[in-house]
């Protein structure tokens, strides 16, 4: 179960192989996940984190073959969320009395999950607790993506426990970021930023810069889910800071729904007027109601632009355009441009619509839209590829 870190810290998570659907059902998790768990043994004894509730006592077994539970001294609760203190209850059971070291935050939050009232330690920025001959400092996180967000780093072998910052959830049997095949990894890390943390770019960014300000030794960035990052830490730091400012590629995504065919079509003429227009244009398209939203929102924040398609229904927009389009909203993607299309047979209210809800989303709409009246003939489908080729430029 135990796999050396570094000197005397070893990881003693869980990886699940089997995870598909994350946060209920509002995380895609194609590759899996793991649920990273550390012990640190010094003079001092510390559990940084647990695993998620499910595997609570194959946990608390699994640790047992590694070490004497009474030996353990404290337990770091970096965050409290179920994924990463799930098996807390089935640990204190067999250690009662052992102090829990948390946020203030954390405090209440661990209360409210598990409604015990464990020895908790509240911990702010700069506190320091002693292992010996090394120390952990605590750096408080809020909104990253809980109110009772930690991190916390062990001095002496220059370890940062960062959390969920710098994640991924991705299953893999090697523990380390340079045993990995990069595309995955680095796919799994945006598209994990992407549905995560964009709400909270200002917070990561101000953050980051608190925490570099301490002119610290990094020698690796232990995350909470996925691979650890030994080689080259301060690479998926660097990548937070970019994906913090508010991100874009020269990538355009077309967004759509369809009943009989006719805002597809639409959506591909559009297409290929943007692609003739600028040949270094990355233009991409996805059925709302076909595609994993979570993938389609890691498309949405690499783009510097977004239109999206819906036929009219009940004077209204389809139900997967109109759920995409409340995920986006919540996540407050900025400086971002947009545009709205779609087919109509009788009132045709769907592109209203859609650039209202984009405004909402906090995008600028570049253009009032265009509607196609019916299943869209040539002469629509060529006036469909001119749009796309003007808002190819609109939107540059």
């Amino acid at each position: 179960m135990a796999i050396r870190v570094k000197s005397n810290v070893y990881w003693v998570g869980k990886t699940d192989w089997e995870l598909r659907r994350f946060h209920g059902d509002e995380y895609s998790t194609h590759r899996g996940s793991s649920y990273n768990s550390y012990l640190i043994k010094e003079q001092k004894v510390a559990l940084i984190d647990t695993v998620w509730e499910k595997y609570a006592k194959e946990y608390v077994a699994k640790l047992k073959t590694e070490i004497d539970l009474s030996r353990i001294d404290y337990i770091v609760a970096n965050h409290a969320e179920i994924d990463h203190s799930g098996a807390l209850p089935a640990l204190l059971a067999e250690i009662p009395g052992t102090p829990v070291y948390c946020s203030a935050n954390g405090v209440k939050s661990l209360k409210g999950m598990y409604h015990q009232d464990w020895n908790f330690v509240p911990v702010k920025t700069g506190d320091k607790l002693s292992l010996g001959s090394k120390e952990l400092v605590f750096v408080e996180a809020p909104m990253l993506h809980w109110p009772d967000s930690m991190m916390s780093y062990l001095s002496g072998d220059a370890l940062l426990f960062s959390n969920d910052a710098f994640g991924q959830h991705y299953a893999t049997e090697f523990l380390f970021n340079d045993l990995v095949d990069q595309n995955e990894l680095f796919v799994e890390c945006l598209k994990y930023y992407a549905n995560i943390l964009t709400p909270f770019s200002a917070l990561v960014e101000k953050k980051i810069e608190q925490v570099l300000s301490l002119k610290l030794p990094l020698d690796m960035i232990c995350t909470s889910h996925g691979v650890i990052w030994r080689d080259k830490p301060a690479q998926i730091v660097e990548k937070y800071l970019a994906w913090a400012k508010a991100y874009k590629e020269n990538q355009i995504t077309i967004l759509y729904d369809t009943m009989w065919d006719g805002t597809r079509r639409m959506a591909e003429a559009i297409a290929r007027g943007m692609a003739e227009a600028d040949p270094k244009l990355s233009v991409k398209l996805y059925n709302t109601a076909k595609t994993d939203k979570n993938d389609v929102i890691a498309e949405v924040f690499k783009s510097k632009a977004i239109l999206v398609g819906s036929p009219t229904i009940n004077k209204g927009i389809l139900t997967s355009t109109a759920g995409i389009l409340e995920e986006i909203r919540g996540l407050g993607f900025k400086g971002k441009k947009a545009a709205a299309f779609g087919c109509y047979g009788w009132s045709g209210e769907s592109v209203k619509l859609l650039n209202e809800q984009l405004s909402k989303a906090g995008f600028t709409v570049v253009d009032e839209g265009l509607k196609a009246l019916w299943n869209p003939d040539q002469p629509a489908l060529a006036q469909c590829s001119a749009f796309g080729a003007k808002l190819a430029a609109a939107m540059s």
